[in-house]
């Protein structure tokens, strides 16, 4: 038991002064132990047990009742940080209340503390990367937003106490291949390792005062980047002023002995860790700390250094204080998976939904009608709810149950597997195919779930170690919709569950409407009848370019961004960044800038009239893009620059303003810094990439500005 009159538990000190104290009092031995992720209580100075291991990607994950809202990439495809700020406002105080619940049965271990190591930041540089559906796409930008307003949300705002500690990761250079991450060696250039890579990481330290940083596997230029002085010492901590904690991916000092090869002893590997900035380890390196300091690699001085930060945060988190000092302590355990937490859940699916393709406008559909198939791999399925990390919640409500739900007591709704998901049927015999024949309208839930892409100790179906060789449905499914559709009577309705691109060149053809769920959370079963039903408008947009096919990418580990994301891609793709239909049309008119001849050191305004042109109440997402007239042989095709999301109800006009300074316009250079590269540029503001296959696909017109950089 802890004694209240051991100093440190003198809540009147400062929290420095509180963490000193206690270093002071600690054995040698007692605080070699504390730099792994569970680290032993020490009963007589009043420590308990923690253990810092625990993920909230899309909700408090494998702890129990939480509740899961839509996987990573869909949060991107909102394009609404404030809406993610909400939910990870809601995991934060779910996260709260399990761990007073935790701690009353005596439930310290993995995956029930406060210190989450989310979010996953890395820039989805290429499709076939099964980790790929955890982030948020592959713009910089779009990262940066979203990622900083999942962190204001999950730390909170109060002055003195965080409410959990979120950690960005993994810094950095890191996207693939899975099987290549334990020994591989990223070596970027300097103008893709600042331009793409580490500005979101950036964001996240500067403006969303992020607590943790998780180092990568792979190695950069080199050196494991658990060992890399460039990344976690020179920029991290010197450039951006880091001081928080930085925690290995789990395993990964063990990599800088057996994958990288960098040192030849467990000893020296802990001590290169530890002499570079790693303050914890997920794994069994750092249990070698003693050995290490008996061997004079390090100081106790150090290990005093880096352990002050993790108590730290432990300390800041209110593990010392008395329970009523926090008010984070009085968040009960009705918030749990709560009705209000289902409807952030459902809006948050909803938001993301992107509307791909829409024939005739066969989109939405009457929820009189009469007769309604529900059929495909994944129409019943909660498995396409939960992608990866992943909480547990009763009640989870999938396409067949949402449809149903949705649809008038009269309406005959009949359903059928049809397909296998991974292979195809046994049985030569189907009926399924021939029931399009007799309805009105048949829905088809096709993808390929966290089975096929995902981590490689966890994607069961995958025989790539979770990543893709191609970006294709399963065959089996593909034979289906073919088959399907030659039996259809009324409209076929794909709806696609993925966390990634998949190439779609090859059934598009065959169905009438696209829309693209991702894999949604537990109310992924109502956004989406909410949306084909024409309840709510889908308004999500893409946060990664659909490929056409495999062959239009570069080497999947080349990492260099020339021919990858739309920054720089030159093939044409199937669906552009950005893009995503909805129910009525959108025009832009009017644009207009307060100065086009721009200096350094100048404010400007881009404004445009956006007006709902057709029939139906809907959302869209205005993105402003810069579009130099000379690439220099280096620079982005296109980067975006800003985004809002604007509610239009039918023949509405907004004005919509987007205020921009010299930063805004500054570009990086081959050197990797940003600097300011005269010459001439359009402000382009649409509501898709502003291409000519984005029109050709549907959407607006873009408005355009020209200015000059002087």
């Amino acid at each position: 038991m802890k004694s209240q009159n051991q100093k440190w538990f003198d809540e009147s000190l400062s929290f420095e002064k509180r963490v000193d104290l206690l270093l002071n009092a600690m054995t040698i031995d007692e605080k070699c132990g504390q730099f792994t992720s569970d680290t032993p209580a020490i009963p007589r100075l009043g420590v308990p047990e923690y253990n810092w291991w625990n993920e909230a990607l899309h909700g408090v994950a494998r702890n129990g009742k939480a509740t899961i809202f839509p996987q990573g990439i869909a949060m991107g495809a909102t394009f609404n940080p404030s809406l993610i700020k909400e939910v990870a406002n809601a995991i934060s105080d779910e996260a709260r209340a399990k761990f007073q619940v935790s701690k009353s049965i005596g439930n310290r271990g993995m995956y029930a503390g406060l210190t989450f190591w989310s979010p996953n930041i890395n820039i989805f540089r290429d499709p076939r990367w099964g980790r790929g559906q955890e982030t948020y796409g592959e713009d910089p930008f779009l990262t940066s937003k979203i990622g900083v307003a999942f962190v204001e949300g999950l730390q909170g705002d109060n002055p003195k106490y965080f409410k959990t500690t979120a950690c960005a990761k993994h810094f950095a250079v890191h996207s693939g291949p899975e099987a290549l991450r334990h020994s591989f060696n990223a070596n970027p250039s300097k103008l893709d390792l600042y331009e793409t890579y580490l500005p979101a990481f950036k964001s996240l330290v500067q403006e969303g005062n992020v607590q943790g940083i998780m180092g990568a596997y792979n190695a950069v230029y080199g050196d494991p980047a658990n060992a890399s002085k460039l990344l976690m010492d020179d920029i991290l901590k010197k450039q951006w002023g880091f001081e928080g904690y930085i925690v290995s991916d789990c395993g990964a000092l063990g990599d800088i002995m057996k994958g990288h090869k960098k040192v030849k002893t467990v000893e020296e590997a802990a001590a290169l860790a530890l002499k570079t900035g790693v303050n914890l380890n997920c794994g069994w390196v750092y249990k070698n700390i003693k050995s290490a300091l008996d061997k004079g690699l390090i100081s106790e001085e150090l290990i005093n250094e880096r352990l002050k930060k993790l108590f730290l945060i432990r300390f800041q988190l209110g593990f010392f204080d008395k329970d009523e000092s926090n008010p984070y302590n009085n968040i009960g355990i009705e918030v749990i998976n709560s009705d209000a937490h289902k409807a952030i859940a459902r809006k948050a699916s909803q938001q993301s939904i992107v509307l791909l393709k829409n024939k005739d406008n066969v989109l939405p559909l009457d929820k009189n009608i009469k007769t309604l198939y529900v059929t495909g791999s994944f129409a019943a399925s909660t498995d396409i709810l939960l992608a990866n990390y992943y909480g547990s919640a009763p009640n989870m409500v999938t396409v067949l149950e949402g449809i149903t739900d949705k649809v008038s007591l009269g309406t005959s709704v009949e359903y059928r597997l049809g397909v296998l998901p991974f292979q195809n049927n046994l049985n030569p015999l189907n009926w399924a195919v021939q029931v399009p024949k007799t309805v009105d309208a048949t829905v088809l839930v096709a993808g390929i779930s966290n089975e096929i892409e995902g981590e490689e100790v966890d994607a069961i179906a995958s025989e790539h170690k979770g990543d893709r060789i191609d970006l294709k449905l399963p065959q089996s499914q593909i034979d289906y919709i073919k088959a399907v559709s030659k039996n259809k009577k009324g409209p076929l309705i794909l709806v696609l569950g993925t966390g990634s691109p998949v190439s779609l060149d090859e059934v598009e053809p065959y169905v009438d409407a696209i829309v693209l769920m991702w894999y949604p959370g537990e109310q992924g079963g109502n956004a989406v009848a909410d949306v084909i039903f024409g309840d709510v408008a889908p308004s999500g947009h893409l946060p990664i370019t659909f490929p056409k096919n495999v062959e239009q990418l570069p080497p999947f580990d080349d990492y260099s961004m020339k021919g990858r994301t739309y920054k720089y891609m030159t093939e044409e793709p199937m669906y552009p960044f950005g893009f995503g239909l909805s129910y009525s049309t959108l025009e832009l008119k009017n644009a207009t800038s307060t100065a086009t001849a721009i200096t350094k050191r100048t404010a400007f305004t881009i404004s445009v009239d956006v007006l709902n042109s057709g029939k139906n109440k809907f959302e869209d997402v205005v993105q402003l893009y810069l579009v130099p007239e000379d690439t220099k042989g280096f620079l982005p095709f296109y980067t975006l620059k800003s985004f809002e999301r604007v509610s239009l109800n039918s023949g509405e006009t907004k004005k919509v303003s987007f205020a921009l300074t010299d930063n805004d316009l500054k570009q990086t250079n081959l050197k990797g810094v940003k600097d300011w590269i005269k010459g001439n540029y359009k402000i382009i503001i649409s509501n898709a990439l502003p291409s000519q296959r984005s029109m050709d696909l549907g959407a607006a017109k873009p408005a355009e500005i020209d200015i000059k950089l002087k």
